[in-house]
């Protein structure tokens, strides 16, 4: 009703402004439209472009002289014009929205499993799913604060995360003073640059040790220490000779195969190792206990390394479990 009042519908002009007075309202009214257009959000480059001079063109009908009912007609088109960029616009918004959130839950999920949290953890599953609600400004900020509080807490020994295993911290050392008495991760990775640099092939095998959370709960770090020594001890004497083994966590060994081009025979083939996983024996408080720890295992080839550093990036997330 505003539009159709400033282009003078239904008044003569002696009832408006004067002689004049539809020609000066039409002018206002193409300025409005123009300036109006002008300070639509730009979503969409292309979008915004296309509806700028679509709503340029009608804009500049207005002043044409037109009969009573084209000019209506002319006014009612504008509006739709901007009523449909605005359900585009929105719609562009939400979808980018949405997949921002979906992005965000994805790479905190992932976070959390790099730090040895579960993410459907009571501590960790309300951060994933907050992610979705997050709206405004102010609250981007309070859940950025809880996040951190939640992987860096105050007093927290070295900072590791509520929930966090320290059985799971990746290994980033050279050194061979750990439980299993192996190359740290760091080993690991010089050795795969030194693959890659001479253009050799082969698969990384990341083995995963079970239960050891509970074992250290029920047992102690000394029970957890003897389990990775005797799964350490198990699999290189069950792997070839060339294969290099290295101490990745605390609750995972990395496996280097070089030479091995076929990925279903080398999975077999490491299938039947942990076939023989038999029950160890580990000495708690004076006496003997009978475990057995499963195992599990993800094969990547080298060659999807883009370079030796990706290994950091490899999760003890099972590919087959036995």
């Amino acid at each position: 009703m505003g539009l159709r009042q400033m282009a003078g519908l239904g008044s003569s002009p002696s009832e408006a402004m004067g002689e004049s007075a539809p020609q000066v309202s039409d002018r206002c009214l193409t300025l409005l439209v123009q300036g109006a257009a002008q300070n639509m959000p730009e979503i969409d480059e292309e979008t915004y472009n296309a509806f700028r001079k679509k709503i340029s063109e009608e804009a500049m009908q207005v002043p044409d002289r037109l009969p009573v009912e084209d000019k209506l007609a002319l006014i009612q088109s504008i509006v739709r014009e901007f009523e449909s960029y605005r359900t585009g616009a929105e719609g562009a918004l939400k979808d980018r929205q949405s997949g921002w959130r979906a992005l965000v839950s994805m790479q905190l999920k992932e976070l959390l499993e790099r730090v040895g949290v579960d993410a459907g953890s009571s501590e960790a599953a309300p951060l994933v799913a907050k992610v979705a609600g997050l709206e405004t400004g102010e609250q981007i900020q309070a859940y950025r604060e809880r996040l951190l509080n939640f992987l860096h807490p105050s007093g927290a020994e070295q900072g590791i995360p509520v929930g966090a295993s320290k059985l799971k911290a990746a290994d980033r050392t050279t050194e061979n003073d750990n439980a299993a008495g192996l190359r740290g991760g760091g080993a690991a990775v010089e050795h795969v640059k030194r693959i890659m640099e001479r253009g050799g092939n082969g698969f990384i095998a990341l083995f995963r040790l079970g239960c050891l959370e509970i074992i250290s709960q029920r047992f102690g770090v000394e029970a957890v220490q003897d389990c990775l020594m005797a799964v350490s001890a198990f699999l290189t004497h069950n792997l070839r000779s060339g294969d290099a083994i290295f101490h990745w966590s605390d609750s995972s060994l990395l496996v280097i195969l070089e030479g091995r081009p076929n990925e279903q025979i080398l999975t077999a083939e490491l299938q039947r190792i942990i076939a023989q996983n038999r029950e160890i024996t580990v000495t708690i408080e004076g006496r003997n206990v009978m475990l057995r720890i499963p195992l599990d295992f993800v094969l990547t080839p080298i060659g999807f390394l883009r370079n030796a550093e990706d290994l950091y990036k490899l999760t003890p997330k099972p590919a087959t479990q036995w």
